[in-house]
């Protein structure tokens, strides 16, 4: 039997090693990714369901309002100071963020029906699946794709406030069509991106969760763009 020079049985053991630690940070991202998702639905379904809460958060606009105002603030502090954080603290601030847009989420069940909510919620989730096997294994570098998707959302953010005061048919759809192509061109780009931060520093500064928030958010944006176009609307 040939024998195994000392320096490739060396650098194949730090390869295996290297690869079931990428396994294992990327499984704990999803897992995170996961609860916030569950929390979010558990949470709208909640409010959805109870009218004594969907009149105290939807009588009051000011509370409506604020809770958005809320959860964005929280995304920025979150993004901005997680690598800081401990982890009880950032963990805390990812579920909280996840149940109070759960709050705000809870519309869905008020414009669209329960069974077409979930027949979307599977579909996005399968071209979810898809997309990030897409942008965990391949070696094209997708780094100036995610630089224009990140242009486009800004201005699909543009366009979606002018049009809160236009109410054009036309901007609705073509904004609809273009949320769908920005994010799921984000999901590719952000699960490349994740492999990469772990090659380069490990799974320090709650990378994790960080990772788990950039994946929600692009879960939850295409599952939104995908309800506008395929969701069935309660009569």
């Amino acid at each position: 039997m040939r024998e195994v020079p000392a320096d490739d049985y060396s650098r194949s053991l730090d390869e295996t090693r290297a690869h079931a630690g990428e396994v294992t940070f990327l499984w704990r991202t999803y897992r995170w990714m996961a609860i916030g998702l569950a929390l979010t639905g558990a949470v709208a379904w909640l409010v959805a369901s109870t009218p004594s809460l969907l009149q105290a958060v939807f009588a009051n606009s000011l509370l409506f309002y604020g809770a958005i105002i809320a959860e964005l603030v929280m995304v920025v502090v979150f993004a901005a100071r997680a690598s800081r954080m401990s982890f009880a603290a950032a963990a805390t601030t990812f579920t909280a963020y996840a149940a109070l847009n759960g709050v705000t989420m809870a519309t869905i069940f008020l414009f669209y029906t329960a069974a077409s909510v979930a027949q979307v919620f599977f579909v996005c989730a399968g071209a979810f699946a898809g997309l990030s096997l897409y942008g965990a294994k391949t070696r094209r570098d997708l780094t100036a794709m995610g630089h224009f998707m990140f242009i486009g959302l800004v201005g699909l953010v543009l366009a979606s406030v002018v049009n809160l005061f236009l109410k054009n048919p036309a901007i609705y759809w073509v904004t609809t069509y273009a949320g769908v192509l920005i994010f799921a061109g984000l999901t590719a780009y952000d699960n490349q991106k994740l492999r990469r931060m772990y090659a380069l520093q490990g799974e320090g500064g709650n990378l994790a969760l960080q990772g788990a928030l950039a994946l929600y958010l692009d879960f939850v944006n295409l599952f939104l763009q995908l309800l506008r176009l395929f969701g069935k609307r309660r009569r």
